[in-house]
Protein backbone atom coordinates (compact mmCIF):
# COMPACT_ATOMS: atom_id res chain seq x y z
CA UNK A 1 0.00 0.00 0.00
CA UNK A 2 1.38 3.39 -1.02
CA UNK A 3 1.78 5.66 1.99
CA UNK A 4 -1.11 8.10 2.30
CA UNK A 5 -0.23 11.78 2.59
CA UNK A 6 -3.58 13.50 2.66
CA UNK A 7 -6.13 15.94 3.96
CA UNK A 8 -9.80 15.93 4.93
CA UNK A 9 -12.48 17.98 3.21
CA UNK A 10 -14.21 18.71 6.51
CA UNK A 11 -17.37 20.85 6.44
CA UNK A 12 -17.94 20.52 2.69
CA UNK A 13 -20.61 17.83 2.37
CA UNK A 14 -21.03 17.22 6.12
CA UNK A 15 -21.45 20.48 8.00
CA UNK A 16 -19.84 21.52 11.27
CA UNK A 17 -21.16 24.80 12.61
CA UNK A 18 -17.91 25.94 14.23
CA UNK A 19 -16.10 25.63 10.89
CA UNK A 20 -18.54 27.96 9.11
CA UNK A 21 -20.84 29.74 11.60
CA UNK A 22 -22.37 32.04 8.96
CA UNK A 23 -24.12 29.09 7.33
CA UNK A 24 -26.22 28.68 10.50
CA UNK A 25 -27.11 32.36 10.87
CA UNK A 26 -30.67 33.10 11.93
CA UNK A 27 -31.30 29.63 13.36
CA UNK A 28 -30.91 27.86 16.69
CA UNK A 29 -29.40 24.85 14.95
CA UNK A 30 -26.15 23.39 16.25
CA UNK A 31 -25.97 20.68 13.62
CA UNK A 32 -27.05 19.82 10.10
CA UNK A 33 -30.15 17.89 11.17
CA UNK A 34 -31.71 20.90 12.88
CA UNK A 35 -30.52 23.37 10.23
CA UNK A 36 -32.76 21.57 7.75
CA UNK A 37 -35.66 21.75 10.21
CA UNK A 38 -35.20 25.42 11.16
CA UNK A 39 -35.05 26.86 7.65
CA UNK A 40 -37.76 26.87 4.99
CA UNK A 41 -36.93 24.16 2.47
CA UNK A 42 -36.10 26.58 -0.33
CA UNK A 43 -33.82 28.63 1.94
CA UNK A 44 -32.08 25.53 3.26
CA UNK A 45 -31.47 24.18 -0.25
CA UNK A 46 -30.20 27.54 -1.51
CA UNK A 47 -27.73 27.88 1.36
CA UNK A 48 -26.43 24.34 0.95
CA UNK A 49 -26.05 24.62 -2.83
CA UNK A 50 -24.16 27.91 -2.59
CA UNK A 51 -21.97 26.59 0.22
CA UNK A 52 -21.03 23.42 -1.67
CA UNK A 53 -20.31 25.23 -4.93
CA UNK A 54 -18.03 27.79 -3.27
CA UNK A 55 -16.37 25.85 -0.45
CA UNK A 56 -14.53 23.37 -2.70
CA UNK A 57 -13.72 24.00 -6.36
CA UNK A 58 -11.34 22.66 -9.00
CA UNK A 59 -8.73 25.13 -7.78
CA UNK A 60 -8.52 23.35 -4.43
CA UNK A 61 -7.49 20.09 -6.11
CA UNK A 62 -4.75 21.99 -7.96
CA UNK A 63 -3.55 23.44 -4.64
CA UNK A 64 -3.54 20.09 -2.84
CA UNK A 65 -1.60 18.45 -5.66
CA UNK A 66 0.91 21.34 -5.58
CA UNK A 67 1.58 20.60 -1.90
CA UNK A 68 2.69 17.08 -2.78
CA UNK A 69 -0.30 15.43 -1.13
CA UNK A 70 -1.80 12.38 -2.78
CA UNK A 71 -5.19 11.59 -1.19
CA UNK A 72 -8.32 13.43 -0.03
CA UNK A 73 -10.68 12.02 2.60
CA UNK A 74 -14.18 13.28 1.81
CA UNK A 75 -16.73 13.02 4.65
CA UNK A 76 -20.18 12.31 3.21
CA UNK A 77 -23.64 12.08 4.81
CA UNK A 78 -25.97 9.08 4.80
CA UNK A 79 -28.31 11.11 2.59
CA UNK A 80 -25.66 11.40 -0.13
CA UNK A 81 -28.07 10.03 -2.75
CA UNK A 82 -30.81 12.53 -1.89
CA UNK A 83 -33.28 9.91 -0.65
CA UNK A 84 -33.77 11.19 2.91
CA UNK A 85 -35.84 14.38 2.78
CA UNK A 86 -35.60 17.17 3.73
CA UNK A 87 -31.83 16.74 3.37
CA UNK A 88 -30.13 17.57 0.10
CA UNK A 89 -28.10 14.85 -1.61
CA UNK A 90 -24.58 15.51 -2.86
CA UNK A 91 -23.80 12.86 -5.46
CA UNK A 92 -23.25 15.48 -8.16
CA UNK A 93 -20.57 17.12 -6.02
CA UNK A 94 -18.86 13.76 -5.58
CA UNK A 95 -18.94 13.12 -9.32
CA UNK A 96 -17.18 16.44 -9.88
CA UNK A 97 -14.65 15.67 -7.13
CA UNK A 98 -13.69 12.41 -8.81
CA UNK A 99 -13.22 14.12 -12.17
CA UNK A 100 -11.02 16.80 -10.58
CA UNK A 101 -9.02 14.28 -8.54
CA UNK A 102 -8.33 12.14 -11.57
CA UNK A 103 -7.30 15.16 -13.64
CA UNK A 104 -4.69 16.20 -11.05
CA UNK A 105 -3.41 12.79 -9.99
CA UNK A 106 -5.16 12.57 -6.61
CA UNK A 107 -7.07 9.76 -4.90
CA UNK A 108 -10.29 9.95 -2.86
CA UNK A 109 -11.33 8.14 0.31
CA UNK A 110 -15.12 8.15 0.68
CA UNK A 111 -15.85 8.38 4.40
CA UNK A 112 -19.44 7.80 5.55
CA UNK A 113 -19.36 10.43 8.27
CA UNK A 114 -22.96 10.31 9.52
CA UNK A 115 -25.62 7.68 10.11
CA UNK A 116 -29.36 7.86 10.93
CA UNK A 117 -29.75 8.50 14.65
CA UNK A 118 -26.02 9.28 14.80
CA UNK A 119 -23.25 6.88 15.70
CA UNK A 120 -21.54 9.29 18.11
CA UNK A 121 -23.70 12.27 19.10
CA UNK A 122 -21.01 14.71 18.02
CA UNK A 123 -21.85 17.79 15.98
CA UNK A 124 -19.86 16.24 13.14
CA UNK A 125 -22.17 13.21 13.31
CA UNK A 126 -24.97 15.44 12.05
CA UNK A 127 -27.20 15.20 15.14
CA UNK A 128 -25.78 16.50 18.40
CA UNK A 129 -26.35 14.61 21.64
CA UNK A 130 -28.07 11.59 20.07
CA UNK A 131 -26.41 8.15 19.84
CA UNK A 132 -28.96 5.62 18.58
CA UNK A 133 -27.53 4.17 15.37
CA UNK A 134 -27.55 0.38 15.41
CA UNK A 135 -30.79 0.07 17.34
CA UNK A 136 -32.99 -0.08 14.23
CA UNK A 137 -32.11 -2.82 11.76
CA UNK A 138 -33.93 -1.01 8.96
CA UNK A 139 -31.61 1.97 9.37
CA UNK A 140 -28.56 -0.30 9.50
CA UNK A 141 -29.70 -1.89 6.25
CA UNK A 142 -30.22 1.57 4.75
CA UNK A 143 -26.63 2.53 5.56
CA UNK A 144 -25.36 -0.73 4.07
CA UNK A 145 -27.33 0.03 0.91
CA UNK A 146 -25.73 3.48 0.71
CA UNK A 147 -22.27 1.93 0.99
CA UNK A 148 -23.08 -0.62 -1.68
CA UNK A 149 -24.40 2.04 -4.04
CA UNK A 150 -21.24 4.09 -3.53
CA UNK A 151 -19.10 1.05 -4.30
CA UNK A 152 -21.13 0.32 -7.44
CA UNK A 153 -20.76 3.90 -8.64
CA UNK A 154 -17.09 4.53 -7.86
CA UNK A 155 -15.53 1.11 -7.20
CA UNK A 156 -13.66 0.95 -10.52
CA UNK A 157 -12.80 4.63 -10.79
CA UNK A 158 -9.04 5.29 -10.90
CA UNK A 159 -9.56 8.17 -8.49
CA UNK A 160 -10.95 5.99 -5.69
CA UNK A 161 -8.51 5.09 -2.91
CA UNK A 162 -11.11 3.38 -0.76
CA UNK A 163 -14.32 3.48 1.25
CA UNK A 164 -14.73 3.94 5.01
CA UNK A 165 -18.05 2.44 6.18
CA UNK A 166 -18.48 4.55 9.35
CA UNK A 167 -16.71 7.48 10.97
CA UNK A 168 -15.97 7.56 14.71
CA UNK A 169 -18.52 5.14 16.19
CA UNK A 170 -18.71 5.96 19.90
CA UNK A 171 -17.90 2.64 21.57
CA UNK A 172 -18.17 1.55 25.19
CA UNK A 173 -14.68 2.57 26.22
CA UNK A 174 -14.96 6.19 25.12
CA UNK A 175 -18.68 6.80 25.65
CA UNK A 176 -18.50 7.87 29.31
CA UNK A 177 -15.23 9.77 28.92
CA UNK A 178 -16.61 11.83 26.04
CA UNK A 179 -19.60 13.05 28.11
CA UNK A 180 -21.47 13.47 24.86
CA UNK A 181 -24.82 14.42 26.44
CA UNK A 182 -23.13 17.20 28.43
CA UNK A 183 -20.86 18.46 25.69
CA UNK A 184 -23.50 18.22 22.95
CA UNK A 185 -26.92 18.55 24.63
CA UNK A 186 -29.71 17.07 22.52
CA UNK A 187 -32.13 19.71 21.34
CA UNK A 188 -34.97 17.18 21.61
CA UNK A 189 -34.36 15.08 24.75
CA UNK A 190 -36.82 12.43 23.53
CA UNK A 191 -34.52 11.67 20.62
CA UNK A 192 -31.73 10.97 23.09
CA UNK A 193 -33.79 8.91 25.54
CA UNK A 194 -32.41 5.63 24.15
CA UNK A 195 -28.79 6.72 23.84
CA UNK A 196 -26.18 4.05 24.35
CA UNK A 197 -22.68 3.36 23.10
CA UNK A 198 -21.94 1.30 20.01
CA UNK A 199 -20.90 -2.16 21.18
CA UNK A 200 -17.82 -3.74 19.66
CA UNK A 201 -19.85 -6.84 18.87
CA UNK A 202 -22.25 -4.73 16.78
CA UNK A 203 -19.36 -2.87 15.17
CA UNK A 204 -17.55 -6.04 14.16
CA UNK A 205 -20.75 -7.43 12.67
CA UNK A 206 -21.50 -4.16 10.88
CA UNK A 207 -17.98 -3.99 9.45
CA UNK A 208 -18.22 -7.58 8.25
CA UNK A 209 -21.57 -6.93 6.57
CA UNK A 210 -20.30 -3.68 5.04
CA UNK A 211 -17.20 -5.38 3.68
CA UNK A 212 -19.26 -8.18 2.15
CA UNK A 213 -21.57 -5.65 0.48
CA UNK A 214 -18.91 -3.39 -1.02
CA UNK A 215 -15.89 -5.60 -1.73
CA UNK A 216 -17.45 -7.31 -4.79
CA UNK A 217 -17.88 -3.91 -6.46
CA UNK A 218 -14.36 -2.64 -5.76
CA UNK A 219 -11.29 -3.09 -7.89
CA UNK A 220 -8.70 -5.25 -6.12
CA UNK A 221 -6.46 -2.30 -5.24
CA UNK A 222 -9.21 -0.33 -3.47
CA UNK A 223 -9.09 -0.24 0.33
CA UNK A 224 -11.86 -0.79 2.88
CA UNK A 225 -10.89 1.41 5.84
CA UNK A 226 -12.39 0.58 9.24
CA UNK A 227 -12.40 3.06 12.12
CA UNK A 228 -11.04 1.69 15.40
CA UNK A 229 -13.89 2.99 17.57
CA UNK A 230 -11.28 4.89 19.63
CA UNK A 231 -9.57 1.66 20.67
CA UNK A 232 -6.56 1.10 18.45
CA UNK A 233 -5.06 -1.91 20.20
CA UNK A 234 -8.09 -4.22 20.39
CA UNK A 235 -8.49 -5.30 16.75
CA UNK A 236 -5.84 -7.96 16.23
CA UNK A 237 -8.07 -10.99 16.74
CA UNK A 238 -10.80 -9.52 14.53
CA UNK A 239 -8.47 -9.09 11.57
CA UNK A 240 -6.86 -12.48 12.13
CA UNK A 241 -10.18 -14.29 11.80
CA UNK A 242 -11.86 -12.03 9.22
CA UNK A 243 -10.11 -13.13 6.05
CA UNK A 244 -10.53 -9.63 4.61
CA UNK A 245 -8.53 -8.55 1.58
CA UNK A 246 -6.99 -5.08 1.33
CA UNK A 247 -8.37 -3.58 4.53
CA UNK A 248 -6.81 -0.98 6.79
CA UNK A 249 -7.55 0.46 10.24
CA UNK A 250 -8.35 4.13 10.80
CA UNK A 251 -7.36 5.82 14.06
CA UNK A 252 -7.98 9.45 15.02
CA UNK A 253 -5.44 11.07 17.30
CA UNK A 254 -5.70 14.67 18.49
CA UNK A 255 -3.41 16.43 20.96
CA UNK A 256 -6.48 17.77 22.76
CA UNK A 257 -7.39 14.14 23.51
CA UNK A 258 -3.86 13.56 24.76
CA UNK A 259 -4.31 16.53 27.08
CA UNK A 260 -7.49 15.00 28.46
CA UNK A 261 -5.47 11.86 29.18
CA UNK A 262 -2.99 13.87 31.24
CA UNK A 263 -0.37 14.85 28.66
CA UNK A 264 1.69 17.86 29.90
CA UNK A 265 0.94 20.99 27.90
CA UNK A 266 4.52 21.60 26.82
CA UNK A 267 6.39 20.89 23.58
CA UNK A 268 8.42 18.15 25.25
CA UNK A 269 5.31 16.77 26.94
CA UNK A 270 3.49 16.51 23.61
CA UNK A 271 6.52 14.99 21.85
CA UNK A 272 6.99 12.40 24.58
CA UNK A 273 3.31 11.47 24.40
CA UNK A 274 3.43 11.18 20.61
CA UNK A 275 6.47 8.90 20.82
CA UNK A 276 5.36 6.77 23.75
CA UNK A 277 1.73 6.34 22.68
CA UNK A 278 1.12 7.14 19.03
CA UNK A 279 4.39 5.85 17.59
CA UNK A 280 4.56 2.66 19.63
CA UNK A 281 0.90 1.77 19.32
CA UNK A 282 0.77 2.39 15.58
CA UNK A 283 3.93 0.36 15.00
CA UNK A 284 2.47 -2.51 17.02
CA UNK A 285 -0.80 -2.58 15.08
CA UNK A 286 0.88 -1.96 11.71
CA UNK A 287 2.51 -5.37 12.16
CA UNK A 288 -0.81 -7.07 11.40
CA UNK A 289 -2.91 -4.48 9.51
CA UNK A 290 -2.09 -1.17 7.78
CA UNK A 291 -2.89 1.79 10.03
CA UNK A 292 -3.97 5.21 8.76
CA UNK A 293 -4.33 8.24 11.03
CA UNK A 294 -7.50 9.51 9.40
CA UNK A 295 -7.77 12.67 11.49
CA UNK A 296 -5.27 14.76 13.43
CA UNK A 297 -4.16 18.37 13.58
CA UNK A 298 -1.70 20.70 15.29
CA UNK A 299 -4.26 22.33 17.60
CA UNK A 300 -3.03 22.31 21.22
CA UNK A 301 -3.54 24.28 24.42
CA UNK A 302 0.08 25.43 24.65
CA UNK A 303 -0.10 27.36 21.38
CA UNK A 304 -3.57 28.69 22.26
CA UNK A 305 -2.12 30.09 25.46
CA UNK A 306 -4.67 28.59 27.90
CA UNK A 307 -5.96 25.17 28.85
CA UNK A 308 -8.75 24.50 26.35
CA UNK A 309 -10.03 21.50 28.36
CA UNK A 310 -9.92 19.24 25.37
CA UNK A 311 -10.84 21.82 22.75
CA UNK A 312 -13.91 23.17 24.51
CA UNK A 313 -13.06 26.86 24.43
CA UNK A 314 -15.62 28.96 22.57
CA UNK A 315 -17.73 25.91 21.73
CA UNK A 316 -18.78 24.82 25.21
CA UNK A 317 -18.88 27.97 27.32
CA UNK A 318 -15.19 27.86 28.25
CA UNK A 319 -13.58 31.25 27.67
CA UNK A 320 -11.02 31.37 24.88
CA UNK A 321 -7.66 33.11 24.92
CA UNK A 322 -7.90 36.91 25.01
CA UNK A 323 -4.53 37.54 23.35
CA UNK A 324 -1.63 35.76 21.73
CA UNK A 325 0.89 34.24 24.13
CA UNK A 326 3.67 33.74 21.57
CA UNK A 327 5.31 35.62 18.74
CA UNK A 328 4.86 34.37 15.18
CA UNK A 329 8.34 32.84 15.29
CA UNK A 330 7.65 31.08 18.60
CA UNK A 331 4.37 29.67 17.34
CA UNK A 332 6.05 28.48 14.16
CA UNK A 333 8.70 26.67 16.22
CA UNK A 334 6.05 24.99 18.42
CA UNK A 335 3.94 23.81 15.53
CA UNK A 336 6.85 22.63 13.37
CA UNK A 337 8.29 20.50 16.17
CA UNK A 338 4.89 18.93 16.77
CA UNK A 339 4.24 18.49 13.03
CA UNK A 340 7.55 16.69 12.56
CA UNK A 341 6.95 14.44 15.58
CA UNK A 342 3.39 13.65 14.51
CA UNK A 343 4.26 12.87 10.89
CA UNK A 344 7.03 10.56 12.10
CA UNK A 345 4.45 8.69 14.18
CA UNK A 346 1.91 8.42 11.36
CA UNK A 347 4.63 7.15 9.05
CA UNK A 348 5.24 4.24 11.38
CA UNK A 349 1.92 3.23 9.91
CA UNK A 350 0.63 3.74 6.39
CA UNK A 351 0.04 7.49 6.45
CA UNK A 352 -2.32 10.26 7.49
CA UNK A 353 -5.06 12.75 6.63
CA UNK A 354 -4.90 16.22 8.23
CA UNK A 355 -8.12 17.71 9.60
CA UNK A 356 -9.00 19.87 7.83
CA UNK A 357 -8.29 21.49 4.47
CA UNK A 358 -9.88 24.83 5.35
CA UNK A 359 -11.74 26.74 8.03
CA UNK A 360 -14.11 29.67 7.50
CA UNK A 361 -14.15 30.72 11.16
CA UNK A 362 -12.80 34.25 11.63
CA UNK A 363 -10.04 33.64 14.18
CA UNK A 364 -8.97 37.30 14.14
CA UNK A 365 -12.13 39.37 14.54
CA UNK A 366 -14.18 36.89 16.56
CA UNK A 367 -13.11 36.81 20.21
CA UNK A 368 -11.72 33.63 21.72
CA UNK A 369 -10.62 31.80 18.57
CA UNK A 370 -6.87 32.31 19.01
CA UNK A 371 -5.08 29.09 18.11
CA UNK A 372 -7.97 27.55 16.22
CA UNK A 373 -6.36 28.44 12.88
CA UNK A 374 -4.24 25.31 13.38
CA UNK A 375 -7.26 23.30 12.18
CA UNK A 376 -6.83 24.87 8.72
CA UNK A 377 -4.12 23.10 6.70
CA UNK A 378 -3.95 25.96 4.19
CA UNK A 379 -3.03 28.40 6.93
CA UNK A 380 -0.58 25.88 8.43
CA UNK A 381 1.19 25.57 5.09
CA UNK A 382 1.27 29.33 4.49
CA UNK A 383 2.58 30.06 8.00
CA UNK A 384 5.30 27.41 7.74
CA UNK A 385 3.80 25.27 10.49
CA UNK A 386 3.32 22.21 8.29
CA UNK A 387 6.00 20.91 5.89
CA UNK A 388 5.01 20.29 2.28
CA UNK A 389 6.95 19.38 -0.83
CA UNK A 390 5.64 21.96 -3.26
CA UNK A 391 5.37 20.82 -6.87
Amino acid sequence: MERVNGVNFGNWLVLEKWMNPALFAGTKAEDEYWLAQDLPQEVYEARIKIHRSEYITERDFVTIASWGLNTIRIPIPYFVFGDRPPFLGCIEELDKAFAWAERYGLKILLDLHTAPGSQNGFDNGGLSGVVTFGQDEKEVEFVLSVLERLAERYGKRPGLWGIEPLNEPLTEGIYDASQVEKRYPARDPKMASHNKPISFSFLEDFYTRAYERIRPHLAADKVVLLHDGFSLLRWQSFFKKSGFANVALDTHQYLMMAEMAGCPQTVEGYKDYIKEHYEKDIAAVQAYVPVICGEWCLFNSLAVGIDTHGGQTVLNGVAGAAKESFTKEEKRAIYRELADASLKAWNRGSGQFYWSYKLLTDTVNEAGWIGWDAWDLGRCVDFGWYPVARA
